[in-house]
């Protein structure tokens, strides 16, 4: 359905002749290399989708949950956010509401998993982002009660439900992405698992590749910047 809908759009911009690549890519556009070789050595599935999805978690301005029946997602986070202090929670916590919290105020990020098809009405407020400023202070707003808001704060939510169905009311609250294994998935992992297994030069040469070329973007990125600074300060100067 992504790749469909992709493929409508990048159409419909060549037609209307608005600026667009011949061909669309969500992960060449909004992906970095190294990022993207960090997500997978964190244990995100090499494939184009699993990418993609690791690029629409990171982007989106709403909190995403997360349809992982193979704890594929599950494992990525953990990895990908443990040296930032990861809380890992449950619903069925006790003193779930308590973390969650004191991580909003300290700027942790946390991971609510193994939910079902129904959310916690705790959360609401702090899915949707209920944020204020009060008295030169940032909070969310939950009821009578005022959790100070640190922007570091980062929230994840999985179930392990295969096809779970859940009412408009949090479909528009959080990003629902589907981490389950696709076919053509299964295949891209199955041939980068081979590929490393048998030449593992080709899989170094690879990794070096792709270090070469992030490092040849940010150098291309610094001197453009350097060079707009340095034409803006002589235009001022003239002037």
């Amino acid at each position: 359905y992504r790749v469909n809908i992709l493929d409508d759009w990048n159409a419909l911009c060549l037609r209307k002749h608005i600026p667009s690549s011949e061909t669309f890519s969500l992960a060449t556009t909004l992906g970095h290399p190294m990022t993207i070789r960090a997500w997978s050595l964190a244990g995100l599935p090499a494939d184009n989708f699993s990418v993609e999805n690791g690029i629409i978690v990171t982007n989106s301005s709403r909190y995403s949950l997360l349809i992982d029946p193979q704890v594929q997602a599950n494992k990525w986070i953990k990895n990908m956010e443990k040296n930032n202090g990861l809380k890992v929670i449950k619903q069925s916590d006790a003193n779930y509401m308590q973390v969650l919290e004191l991580a909003i105020t300290f700027g942790q990020p946390v991971l609510i998993e193994n939910v079902g098809e129904k959310l916690d009405s705790n959360l609401t407020p702090i899915l949707e982002k209920n944020i204020i400023k009060h008295k030169g202070g940032v909070f969310i707003k939950s009821g009578d009660q005022m959790i100070e808001y640190n922007p570091n704060f980062r929230l994840y939510i999985t179930t392990c439900l295969r096809n779970p169905r859940y009412p408009p009311e949090v479909m528009v609250m959080v990003t629902v992405l589907n981490f389950m294994i696709t076919e053509q998935g299964l295949r891209e992992q199955l041939l980068a698992i081979v590929v490393a297994h048998e030449r593992p030069d080709l899989q170094e040469k690879k990794e070096q590749l792709i270090i070469e070329s992030a490092r040849n973007r940010d150098a291309l990125y610094t001197i453009e910047s350097k060079i707009l600074e340095v034409r803006l300060f002589g235009c001022s100067w003239s002037s």
